[in-house]
């Protein structure tokens, strides 16, 4: 088997990011932005009891 295969996509992200090394610290501060949060237990109960159930057929009836 040959291993050696490279996708188009690959290819442009690993040359994009050697010629743009910046962009990984970059990505890395956009990141922090909306995913590297601590959860606040009692908030996410919160969020989570005030979920009201879905409803059958929610397509239909009224």
């Amino acid at each position: 088997m040959d291993y050696s295969y490279e996708s188009e996509h690959t290819k442009f992200m690993r040359e994009l990011l050697e010629k743009n090394p910046q962009l990984e610290e970059k990505r890395m501060a956009a990141r922090g932005v909306w995913w590297d949060k601590k959860l606040d237990k009692e908030e996410q109960k919160r969020f989570n009891e005030a979920n009201d159930p879905m409803k059958p057929y929610v397509y239909f009836g009224g």
